[in-house]
């Protein structure tokens, strides 16, 4: 059975933390690095309804995608919301690790579990990494969708490909309009339009699409948009994630049992509809 030290020595190697952005805050957060593991679960957010599972279940590890502390506090004190997971975690002997930005650089990482999950092939990435020979790393993903789908029916296939939200998928463009070509990013994307405007996509797939960036993205360039739920894009990397892990147990003859998390932690809990007027 291996111990919590080896366990992260393995996330690390799959999700190695220079790749993550200089501002992120990744790796270990809590855990007795001598500690055994034998019960991983991959969430999104480590929030308290993800820790309250890993209790009930048995978990040694938490795998979060999003960081529990990404701009830093000052107290752990469980008189905060977050304080209470930390406390939580450390009361039942349970140790949380974040790979989040350096997830998203990976090869494969976030965006490509997002293509995978929505039938786009993929042919590289938006943002290319400098650092990587390959040049197969970076952010975002640039794929093909064959056969092409009219935009209608390719937001029909996200919608029923990702996990289901109550805010469900929006969509920017000609529904008849044939996609071929689409650039995805899983999580926050509308920063890299200039980037999706270079790379003659017809679709662009993200998450958390505002207003003004999204209104200026469809003047500039023809481009279709289909904004799905935040965490709905970047849960289809648990599992990619969870089988990663499987490998490098398997290669260093460990017996680790995992568990994606079936806990919905999107914070929208509903949607009303609205009538168009007649």
């Amino acid at each position: 059975m291996p111990k919590l030290s080896d366990v992260i020595t393995a996330l690390e190697e799959l999700y190695p933390p220079q790749w993550a952005e200089s501002w992120d805050a990744v790796g270990l957060v809590c855990g007795d690095p001598q500690a055994e593991v034998r019960r991983v679960l991959f969430a999104v957010d480590p929030v308290q309804a993800v820790v309250d599972e890993a209790v009930e279940w048995g978990a040694d590890l938490v795998v979060t995608h999003h960081p529990l502390y990404l701009r830093g506090t000052t107290t752990v004190a469980a008189t905060t919301f977050k304080g209470r997971v930390v406390h939580t975690l450390i009361r039942h002997g349970i140790a949380l690790h974040v790979a989040h930005t350096n997830a998203d650089h990976a090869d494969p990482g976030v965006s490509d579990a997002l293509a995978e999950a929505v039938g786009v092939t993929v042919t590289g990435p938006l943002v290319p990494d400098p650092t990587d020979p390959l040049g197969r790393r970076g952010t975002g993903r640039v794929g093909l969708l064959e056969p092409p789908l009219t935009l209608a029916a390719f937001a029909a296939q996200v919608a029923a490909s990702l996990p289901a939200t109550a805010t469900g998928v929006r969509v920017s463009g000609d529904p008849n309009r044939l996609i071929s070509r689409v650039a995805v990013c899983g999580g926050s994307g509308d920063s890299l339009f200039a980037e999706v405007r270079a790379a003659g996509v017809d679709a662009y797939l993200t998450a958390d699409l505002r207003h003004h960036p999204a209104s200026e993205a469809t003047e500039a360039a023809p481009v279709a948009l289909v904004d799905a739920a935040h965490w709905a894009t970047e849960w289809p990397w648990l599992p990619l994630a969870e089988r990663a892990l499987h490998a490098a147990a398997e290669k260093r003859g460990w017996t680790v049992e995992t568990r994606v998390s079936g806990t919905v932690t999107d914070p929208w809990t509903a949607h009303a509809p609205m009538s168009f007027p007649a």
